[in-house]
């Protein structure tokens, strides 16, 4: 069974920064590509930045210049460095990998998803 975990969310003021990460546990045989979305009320969800195992990334128009992904693979764990937030950044952000996991008979590639966590920017 492999969980994606995720914290660093909260209520913070325009201009401020928040970090979140997010940590895949369980029977993990490999990651390919990780990354965070968000979907806003009423909207629907979109990416916000990937980043490959080896290390390139990829950002949404809104967000480049402001945010910054990273991962550490020897921890399983990537994270998203969020500066001058902005009231529009306001959303539930959600963790995904695509990780090849060991299940009772073999290993398989899947796409897995973190619970969310909440992102409050007041103006």
């Amino acid at each position: 069974q492999v969980q994606l975990v995720e914290s660093g969310g909260g209520l913070v003021q325009a201009g401020g920064s928040l970090r979140l990460s997010c940590a895949a546990s369980g029977s993990i045989f490999s990651i390919n590509a990780m990354g965070w979305y968000r979907q806003a009320p009423g909207m629907q969800r979109e990416l916000v930045a990937a980043i490959a195992n080896h290390g390139s990334t990829n950002y949404a128009d809104s967000v480049k210049g402001r945010f910054i992904i990273s991962r550490d693979n020897a921890k399983n764990t990537v994270y998203l460095q969020m500066n001058s937030l902005e009231p529009e950044d306001t959303a539930v952000y959600y963790c995904n990998a695509y990780i090849l996991a060991r299940t009772k008979t073999t290993m398989s590639w899947h796409d897995y998803w973190g619970q969310g966590t909440q992102v409050t920017v007041s103006s």
